[in-house]
Order: structure tokens, then C-alpha cells, then sequence
């Protein structure tokens, strides 16, 4: 395949990091338009996904470098490659930091946070398809060995140096399989919008989606470096699968909620409002019940039984 996507003399744009960044860009634009749809401010949602992307970047780079230190305080040069490195361990806390990150900032300015991961989930699963696209053209995440007519076989140096792909095998294009998914779930989040019965509905669905997408195309994943669990059984990645499915669900149960919407409490609560005068009688103040005033004008007795 090609790991790089077209050069400048010596300058290489490696394909998985544009591919991403296509997908984070196309991803920012769609949010943009379905954040009008769910009902939530656009430049807030905007604001969200660039404080989120930026906390996964920096924070999964500097959990590298902490889960490394001791290879990196000999070998200092090495710093320059972290951008370089990818992993679904390192994937998975960069998600967990990003992830937290977009909440905390959500709860600090009050959004419906269900209305604005409805709005999220279709630009969510783009991204996740545009990545995955790039990953096939570099190798990254590649599939086991494979004789189907569509396998692929990677001869790039580069493929090897940059995602230890196995060069001259055929193997299962599992990329693409994640990709398809991602774009077909992409689209039916799109579809099913204007339809949700509730806020949460289509971030439910994105998360239950994404689940099943994950942990289907995991069997055809080379399983190295992917975490085996219960003796092999399951990987890593589908174990956080699972746990999506899971979280999905509950998304979608229906419940009464305190705060309508999905909205978070508000961090201080208002002042107790103040009674209101009544009109034309400056000292009068109207009273909950039977209309009694309190004021000059009103005198002993007066009720309206």
C-alpha cells in the first residue's frame, strides 16, 4: 500500500496522519450542521471537539513518554518520534483523557450534554472512518494472514519501520472492514436524527454501534501488542467494546431525568426570586392564594372570601 501520501523534495506526509487529520477537519465542519439540528449552540459543540482533540494529543503523548522515561532519559532524541507511535493502548487513553476532558468542559458551561453527544455521535463515526482508511494505507492495525481475493499485501519499507506491518504477506484489509462500518453507522446516525425520541438517543446508538464495529473486526486484527485477556479469548480492544455496548444501553433506557434535557445541575443555584409589586399600588405586593395585598391599601379582613 502507500504509508506515504505524496512527498515535497524531502518532506513525506505519511497517509495515516493525513487521513486523520482529513477526518478530524471533515468531522469539525459536519458537527457544525448537526449541532443546529440537536438544538445546541455550534461554536459551543465547536469549542468541545477542538478542547478534546487537543487533551487526547498532548495527554496520550505525555502518558508515553511518563509509561517510558527511563528508554527516552537515555535516549533524549527519541522525544521526536512519540508523534510517530501508534497503539490501541495508547488509542484507548488518549480517548479516556479526551473524553474527560470535553466533560468537564461541558459541565463547566451548563450544555445539555446528551443533546451535544447526539450531536457529536455522526462526525464522531466519520472521523473514526476516515482514520481507519488511513491506517490501510499505512499498515497501521493490520489484518491476519488472509487468501480471500481482496487481501492485501504490503512491500513499503516504511510500513514496516513505521507499523511493524509484515511486508510480502497477504493479509485481511481489516482497515477497510472498520472503515465500511464506521461510514454505514455514520450515515444512519445522520438518517435517524430528525427521528430520536429523546436527547441521548443517537449517542446511545453511536456508542452501541461502535462497539459491535469494534469488537466484530478485532478477529480479523493481528492480535500482537493488542492485550490478550481470559487466555486469548478476547483482546484489549474488545474488552472496551463490550463496555461500550454496555454504556450505549443504558444510554437509550428510558428515565426521568432531574434536569431536562440530559443537562447538567447547574454548579450554583439562582437567587430566590422576589416577590413582584402589583401594578398601581406602590406599597402593595401580590400573594400567592386568594389575591390578598399586603400594603397601605389593604385593610383588616380584606380577603376575597
Amino acid at each position: 500500500m502507500h504509508p506515504v501520501l505524496f512527498t515535497f523534495g524531502a518532506l513525506l506526509i505519511p497517509s495515516y496522519g493525513a487521513l486523520a487529520a482529513a477526518g478530524v477537519l471533515l468531522a469539525l465542519l459536519l458537527a457544525q450542521r448537526t449541532a443546529r439540528t440537536a438544538g445546541v449552540n455550534p461554536a459551543q459543540v465547536w469549542n468541545v471537539c477542538v478542547i478534546a482533540l487537543f487533551a487526547a494529543l498532548v495527554g496520550s503523548r505525555l502518558f508515553l513518554a511518563a509509561m517510558n522515561w527511563r528508554e527516552l532519559k537515555a535516549h533524549p532524541m527519541w522525544m521526536l518520534g512519540l508523534a510517530t507511535i501508534h497503539s490501541p493502548w495508547l488509542a484507548g487513553a488518549g480517548i479516556l483523557i479526551g473524553g474527560a476532558t470535553a466533560f468537564a468542559y461541558m459541565r463547566w458551561q451548563h450544555l445539555p450534554w446528551m443533546a451535544t453527544l447526539d450531536a457529536l455521535a455522526a462526525p464522531l463515526t466519520i472521523g473514526l472512518a476516515l482514520e481507519q482508511v488511513g491506517a490501510l494505507l499505512a499498515g497501521a492495525g493490520f489484518g491476519t494472514d488472509a487468501k480471500v481475493p481482496w487481501a492485501v499485501v504490503y512491500t513499503h519499507p516504511l510500513a514496516h519501520r513505521w507499523s511493524g506491518t509484515p511486508l510480502g504477506i497477504a493479509m485481511h484489509p481489516v482497515q477497510a472492514y472498520a472503515a465500511l462500518a464506521y461510514a454505514a453507522l455514520a450515515v444512519l446516525l445522520l438518517l435517524g436524527m430528525p427521528m430520536r425520541r429523546q436527547a441521548g438517543d443517537l449517542a446511545g446508538a453511536a456508542l452501541i454501534g461502535i462497539g459491535v464495529s469494534v469488537y466484530i473486526t478485532e478477529f480479523w486484527r493481528d492480535p500482537e501488542g493488542r492485550g490478550p485477556v481470559l487466555h486469548g479469548a478476547l483482546d484489549g480492544p474488545q474488552v472496551a467494546a463490550i463496555v461500550l455496548v454496555v454504556v450505549g444501553g443504558l444510554v437509550l433506557i428510558e428515565r426521568k431525568r432531574a434536569a431536562g434535557d440530559g443537562a447538567f445541575p447547574p454548579l450554583r443555584q439562582p437567587p430566590p426570586q422576589q416577590p413582584r409589586p402589583v401594578a398601581g399600588d406602590p406599597g402593595g405586593v401580590a400573594k400567592m392564594g386568594h389575591g390578598t395585598l399586603d400594603g397601605p391599601g389593604a385593610k383588616d379582613g380584606d380577603t376575597d372570601e
